[in-house]
């Protein structure tokens, strides 16, 4: 088939060899300022989100409200952050030659992971037991002084091991992904580099087996991600999100939380994309056709965001049970109205009226900026669904009933000690982010030298044309 993708200036007629010496050296070459700068920056935006945070465990755990914010930035980094290395996950598995260069800048994510993981202890215990005769997903009798049918901690269990599977497996992608680099790197590098490299690939050699290793064990180990995560999207948005607001029962919820992480899974990746390409000396290797094929899917995935919300908000509104409507006018037209048109506007009118232009879409700067309205959007979107669902008090409160709100709490705005928590987490992610990229090449080696086995440039009337081959 005819096709540009993985041209990019000088190293289209790149030979493996070439291509390997150069990302190898790039790697290991001192890292120049715009790097430190950037350590410098989201460092001290860590550094005020552990201020923030100690702030706010002044408060204690006993008043949920106060942490609402806290709870929207992890969703946030759960729905962005854990979600991109599915962009490397889905066209590896439909053979798209266009991701081989940003394959590992999305896997790398995954890292983040394990910052998140830690992000979510403190929610364990804001979160109450089955013993306050809470609403929830797990069945239970309130009666039964024992509580035998499940453990009083049931979500607390089973979402903590789902978000460790989920954490665990991240780590394994990346690692089996990544084997062939570090072998490179151990043979290549010295210092601490090598050192790590020789740890962590002690044995790699490049046998057949390896590789059949290698490929069976990132298809397996991909789609056991994708399953994870959206197992975890529906734990964490049930039981620390829907099952705290009376009324609110909304079977699509957590599929839609779900969907909502691909398009920021997305946008996440080509941000990530745009600043490799700019300030980290990647223009040779990420290029058009990357930003083209990431606008294109992040345009189709904002049409589905738009498809899940007004799936979830018309049986509500249709429905007016008293209930339903409580819980729209807190989750939507209510004290958080500011939040969810932010949201709607971002997430939704903001891309639909700017991708559906093919010179905007196949740019860019064009699927840069989108991508950045659509992670405003979501942190938006995360801060409208959580913020409420933890100022609602607990069962015997005036604003509340057995089964529904009885008045809808005010809306809580953001103190210092919140801020301070937001931006520290997300600066902490891009941190924890930088320094991965130090120990694993930020581009694949062998998948960009694998390419150049399955393409050709052949001539065609009056132009030459590349053409690329399957593995299978």
């Amino acid at each position: 088939m005819a096709s540009g993708n993985g041209a990019h200036g000088a190293l289209a007629l790149a030979t493996p060899a070439q291509v390997n010496r150069d990302l190898l050296e790039r790697h290991q070459r001192r890292t120049g300022d715009t790097y430190w700068r950037a350590m410098a920056l989201f460092g001290a935006l860590f550094v005020l989100g552990i201020i923030g945070f100690l702030m706010r465990l002044s408060d204690g755990f006993s008043d949920k409200a106060v942490w609402g914010y806290y709870a929207a930035v992890f969703a946030f980094i759960l729905t962005t952050a854990q979600a991109a290395p599915l962009v490397a996950i889905a066209p590896r598995i439909a053979k798209g030659h266009w991701r081989r260069p940003i394959s590992r800048a999305a896997e790398l994510w995954s890292v983040v992971g394990l910052f998140n993981l830690l992000l979510f202890i403190p929610l364990l215990w804001v979160l109450p037991s089955l013993e306050d005769t809470r609403r929830t997903l797990w069945f239970f009798d309130a009666q039964d002084p024992n509580f035998s049918q499940v453990p009083i901690f049931s979500p607390h269990i089973w979402a903590t091991l789902a978000l460790v599977g989920l954490v665990v497996t991240g780590f394994m992608l990346l690692w089996v992904s990544a084997l062939p680099d570090l072998a490179a790197v151990r043979d290549s590098a010295s210092g601490w580099r090598q050192r790590w490299a020789a740890r962590l690939a002690p044995n790699w050699q490049g046998t057949s087996q390896q590789w059949n290793f290698l490929y069976h064990r990132t298809g397996i180990l991909g789609a056991f991600y994708f399953i994870m995560l959206i197992f975890v999207h529906f734990l964490i948005s049930v039981d620390f999100a829907m099952a705290l607001v009376p009324g609110w029962i909304d079977a699509l919820f957590p599929i839609t939380h779900a969907a909502n992480s691909l398009q920021a899974g997305t946008a996440t990746l080509l941000l990530t994309m745009f600043c490799l390409r700019q300030f980290g000396g990647y223009k040779d290797y990420i290029g058009l056709d990357q930003f083209w094929a990431l606008g294109k899917l992040m345009f189709a995935l904002s049409l589905l965001w738009f498809w899940f919300w007004f799936s979830s908000f018309i049986v509500l509104w249709y429905g007016k049970k008293p209930s339903e409507q409580a819980a729209l006018q807190l989750m939507m037209v209510g004290p958080y109205l500011p939040a969810f048109m932010a949201a709607f506007v971002l997430n939704f009118l903001v891309p639909l009226f700017t991708m559906i232009w093919n010179p905007l879409r196949k740019s860019i700067w064009g699927p840069t900026l989108i991508a950045t309205s659509i992670l405003i959007g979501t942190l938006f979107d995360r801060i409208r669904i959580y913020v409420p669902a933890y100022s609602v008090p607990g069962i015997g409160n005036r604003f509340v009933e057995k089964h529904e709100l009885s008045e809808v709490p005010k809306s809580i705005l953001p103190d210092m000690a919140d801020i301070f928590m937001i931006v520290g987490a997300i600066g902490g992610a891009i941190f924890i982010y930088l320094l991965a990229s130090k120990v694993l090449p930020v581009i694949n080696v062998w998948e960009q030298k694998e390419m150049l086995l399955y393409r050709v440039h052949k001539p065609f009337h009056r132009i030459e044309v590349l053409v690329l081959g399957k593995r299978d």
